[in-house]
């Protein structure tokens, strides 16, 4: 959402302070039936999320935790500032604005009297959200706001997100196998990764919806990003897609990650490969994974998506 970080940095910043004042039994909350982290959501944000209203040139970012979604939100945001061409007035006064609205990264994020002060924001507003479509405000799809759903093949997925749990103290510390359980189960911060893809895959053939998956970014992000733009109606010469390219690799984003994101960058950018789920699966959890995703997302356009073939076979 936020061009600005000044407000971004102090927000994650606290996450740390606070995180690790919680008993392991404190940092989550359950809202109808799914886990998520109390520093970071309020069950009152979600009673008022229905408040929020969308407009039809919002550009969403739909990503399951630990998919790439940080990474693809610089994307947009940089595909959005080139191709707009702000000038550095506007760009201030629209940094200005985030400030004082003190506007957090995701649409769940944050109290709830935050979609009073988005209504604020001037267009193009850039949304980033875990959630699931049926847990989205209606207006989203009412008013027709164009959705990009980000997907990555569940291995690296829930080794990303194990790694993550472990280093941010506003979730519960587990051991890898214990992890992996839950995660097996959706008994992790925003629920079960197959059901989040299953959900999407019923909107995949809407025309305000596109999908991309983490692995076909990292092997053209080039094609990606031309993809993207076109999907979003940004116009960019050759040039400034090659800009927008190099400033938007792991490595180069890596090398900000302090500037960008605080003590939080050295957490959120980690490997940014793809393959790393072979460090930790043991055989047995190799077949665990095969037979859930044959069982829940096999013959869906999303798990084609994901070519998991190519991606989780040893």
């Amino acid at each position: 959402m936020s061009m600005n970080r000044k407000h971004a940095i102090k927000f994650l910043d606290k996450i740390f302070t606070d995180g690790s004042k919680l008993a392991p039994e404190e940092k989550l909350f359950s809202y109808k039936d799914v886990l998520y982290p109390v520093i970071l959501c309020q069950p009152e944000t979600f009673q008022a999320l229905e408040t929020f209203e969308a407009r039809m040139d919002d550009i969403i970012l739909a990503g399951y935790p630990k998919t790439g979604n940080n990474w693809l939100t610089h994307i947009l945001n940089s595909l959005k500032i080139t191709a707009e061409k702000y000038t550095e007035e506007e760009m201030k006064r629209r940094i200005d604005i985030e400030e004082q609205l003190a506007m957090t990264e995701c649409l769940e994020f944050g109290d709830p009297g935050k979609f009073k002060r988005m209504a604020k924001l001037p267009s193009r507003r850039t949304i980033a959200t875990h959630l699931s479509p049926q847990s989205l405000p209606s207006s989203i799809f009412k008013n027709k706001a164009k959705i990009l759903v980000l997907v990555r093949n569940p291995k690296d997925t829930v080794v990303s997100y194990f790694h993550f749990n472990e280093k941010m103290p506003c979730f519960p510390a587990s051991a890898w196998d214990a992890y992996f359980t839950d995660f097996m189960n959706g008994k992790v911060s925003w629920g079960s990764y197959f059901d989040y893809v299953k959900e999407w895959d019923k909107y995949i053939d809407d025309e305000n919806v596109m999908a991309v998956s983490y692995e076909e970014l990292k092997e053209d992000l080039n094609l990606g990003l031309k993809k993207i733009a076109t999907f979003f109606g940004f116009s960019l010469n050759e040039e400034e897609f090659q800009r927008v390219v190099e400033l938007s690799s792991f490595k180069a984003m890596k090398e900000i990650a302090h500037k960008s994101h605080g003590a939080f960058g050295e957490v959120l950018f980690r490997k940014g490969c793809v393959g790393d789920w072979k460090s930790l699966f043991t055989e047995s959890q190799n077949q665990a994974m095969d037979r859930k995703f044959e069982e829940c997302l096999a013959g869906t356009k999303l798990g084609a998506k994901i070519k998991y073939e190519v991606y989780c076979k040893v």
